[in-house]
């Protein structure tokens, strides 16, 4: 044999053939592995090894397996999808109590003092004048038009018109009417007058003792006055006596100076603003005499004035409360919907 045609084999063809022998090894030992296992072993075993481990390893692998990231978008598409309905709850929420149940205004006057002073905002309950008739020592918030000022008597309308006229004033539109504050000094039947022999105001013939709330050195009244309280209406005066424009500066009117009960808007129940005046408007234990309520007899005959006004408030305490409202409801009504969701689901096949 020609030394050309030796049998020996190049160091290139040895290095081939020692890189070919690891997976040579591997692929028999999986093959023998496979065998033991009862499976038969294939060409391609070796090959495929790698590729199996490389699929083990990926996030996608596994049928309930998910790509990071879906759920995220798909909560964000459910926020944004959600948001308008979360905002159309906390509307019609905010127009439902602004409307029906609480209201808040501030006071621009300072006929009430030093109960309600300049700047102070108090909320209006719509709701208790529906349970419980009006009382006496009630600070009342009403219409003055139609009694005091021109105008008509305003009327209640049914409960769609009351919405309506509530919806429109969230976003400035109708006319609120001149809203007025006052304490109810006289309810329907009652004989109120100024004055006894001590200058106190009388109902009923019963003096009240006013000065826990009256303005300090305020007299009851300086000008007299005797009138019965005609059926459905009520007497009302501030509590600042000597700058209020109340009942008594209005007996030329119709109804003698009283308004009528259905010119009611509610009761001013507690001052919320500022902070340090925080506090109830309870009804003064003068009105709770029993007497007041006793057989009405005769009661002797009967500046510049400031009428206390109550401004309705901005929109923003029914808007905040209408929220509050609407995120636990349009929170209840989504885990509600992902529950029916989920139930509907089909399980994981077997």
């Amino acid at each position: 044999m020609s030394p050309e045609m030796s049998p020996e084999m190049s160091p290139e063809m040895s290095t081939d053939a020692d890189s070919r022998a690891p997976a040579d090894d591997t692929a028999g030992e999986t093959a023998a592995n496979a065998q033991a296992d009862g499976q038969a072993p294939t060409d391609d075993t070796a090959d495929g090894a790698v590729a199996a481990s490389t699929e083990d390893e990926s996030p996608d692998a596994g049928p309930g397996a998910q790509r990071p990231g879906r759920p995220r978008k798909r909560r964000k598409r459910s926020f944004w999808r959600e948001l308008p309905i979360l905002i159309a709850v906390a509307l019609l929420l905010a127009v439902i109590i602004k409307t029906y149940a609480i209201q808040a205004f501030y006071i621009p006057s300072g006929s009430m003092e030093n109960t309600l002073e300049i700047n102070d905002r108090v909320l209006v309950n719509k709701i208790v004048y529906h349970t419980r008739d009006i009382h006496r020592g009630d600070i009342v918030v009403f219409n003055g038009d139609g009694s005091w000022d021109p105008g008509t008597v305003p009327a209640n309308g049914n409960v769609f018109q009351q919405f309506g006229d509530g919806f429109a004033s969230m976003f400035g539109f109708g006319h609120p009417g001149d809203i007025l504050i006052k304490r109810v000094i006289g309810i329907p039947g009652d004989h109120v007058a100024c004055c006894d022999a001590q200058g106190r105001v009388t109902v009923n013939n019963v003096p009240l003792n006013e000065q826990s709330y009256l303005y300090p050195g305020s007299a009851p009244s300086v000008s007299r006055f005797n009138i019965k309280v005609p059926p459905g209406r009520l007497w009302v005066m501030g509590d600042n006596r000597f700058y209020s424009d109340d009942s008594r500066d209005h007996q030329g009117d119709p109804g003698g100076g009283t308004i009528p009960e259905s010119a009611v808007v509610g009761r001013a129940f507690i001052i919320i603003w500022p902070p340090s005046r925080w506090r109830l408007l309870p009804i003064p234990p003068t009105f709770n005499q029993p007497a007041l309520n006793g057989s009405q007899a005769a009661a002797p005959p009967s500046d510049d004035l400031l009428t206390a006004r109550a401004e309705p408030t901005a929109q923003t305490i029914p808007l905040v409360l209408g929220f509050a409202g609407a995120i636990p409801l349009t929170w209840l009504q989504r885990r509600a919907r992902f529950r029916i969701a989920a139930r509907r689901r089909p399980g994981p096949k077997r």
